[in-house]
């Protein structure tokens, strides 16, 4: 008897820090990754657990000659981009890459006959909110031209769905970090801007110092704060959204956060005790867009989907990403 083949999930960004640890969760839930990056912030050493098909996500028959050759039985969406100060000083770029580069994705994914699709949102939709405890059902007020166009594809999804069928389970996540705990992936961007990998090249001597932008919001220790979860249950929450599409489920949002927040002294604080070294840091200026404290609130997550963060303390992801950084990491 012949082996059935497993069903393949195309995964946009796939050779990036999320989508290279989703790459490795979908194998191991018995799936084909096929992985579609441009590989301008991603790694091609990330891409692991299935194929690379090279690719631009404005390449229309790039993606035809893809869904037609890997026939996908659905789409994770993480290819984008995601600096926050870059989008305050150049909001052309993520509106064209993001916005225009999913609406490409989505109207190649339809003509293919794919209608599931699990999209990479953010909690910074959300905006400013102060002392709200953020959970799906707040308001969305974008203030940095990355959160407007996450939230604009969102709204695309939505359409789509009306109109065509389009099936989407959407996340909003807080601030992602960890690494794989068999550190097989890990975070890397060039350059790098994350505040758990910058404070963990400081500690190594691979920077000078980490640079804490801004000291003066109106928090206990005058630095922003933000809630942190542990990449590996990240996507495992991802998986667990796609079996919900694979089972015939209707669009759905949820929020991906811990319900705890730190503020960035207290990330430094933790690295001190897991790495056992001292954090060389500066104070520097805010970064335009940065809202004082985004921390989620929802618990739809768990009680819909089953999903329970296991590794998101934050000694356990400083611990994990600071493997990865002392092994062979992409970047060196």
């Amino acid at each position: 008897m012949a082996e059935t083949s497993p069903p393949a999930i195309l995964v946009t960004g796939g050779a990036g820090y999320i989508g290279s640890h989703a790459c490795k969760a979908l194998a191991r839930a018995g799936y084909l990754p096929v992985t579609y990056d441009d590989l301008s912030t991603g790694w091609a050493e990330a891409v692991k657990w299935g194929p690379l098909e090279p690719g631009s996500l404005h390449d229309r028959a790039r993606l035809d000659e893809v869904f037609a050759r890997h026939r996908p039985q659905a789409v994770m969406h993480f290819a984008a981009r995601s600096d926050v100060g870059e989008s305050a000083r150049d909001p052309g770029k993520y509106w064209r890459d993001n916005v225009c580069g999913s609406l490409t994705l989505i109207e190649a994914m339809l003509a293919g006959g794919v209608d599931r699709l699990v999209f990479s949102s953010t909690c910074a939709v959300y905006g400013d909110q102060d002392g709200v405890t953020l959970d799906e059902g707040c308001d969305t007020q974008p203030i940095n031209s990355y959160a407007s166009s996450k939230r604009a594809i969102e709204d695309m999804t939505r359409d789509f769905g009306a109109a065509h069928g389009l099936r989407t389970v959407t996340f909003r996540y807080f601030n992602v970090a960890g690494a794989d705990p068999e550190s097989e992936v890990g975070e890397a961007h060039d350059p790098e801007t994350h505040l758990v990998p910058l404070m963990l090249q400081a500690v190594a001597g691979q920077r000078p110092a980490l640079t804490v932008h801004g000291t003066d919001y109106p928090t206990p220790d005058g630095t922003c704060i933000r809630d942190y979860v542990h990449v590996s249950d990240l996507v495992h929450a991802h998986v667990l959204g796609l079996g919900r599409l694979m089972e015939g489920a209707e669009s759905r949002l949820y929020n991906l956060g811990t319900g705890t927040g730190f503020s960035v002294r207290e990330v430094v604080d933790a690295s001190r005790a897991v790495t056992n070294r001292e954090v060389p840091v500066v104070e520097g200026p805010r970064r335009p867009g940065d809202a004082v404290r985004l921390v989620s609130g929802s618990t739809r997550a768990a009680e819909e989907l089953g999903w329970m963060p296991e590794r998101s303390t934050m000694r356990q992801m400083i611990g994990d990403a600071w493997a990865w950084h002392q092994g062979s990491g992409f970047a060196d």
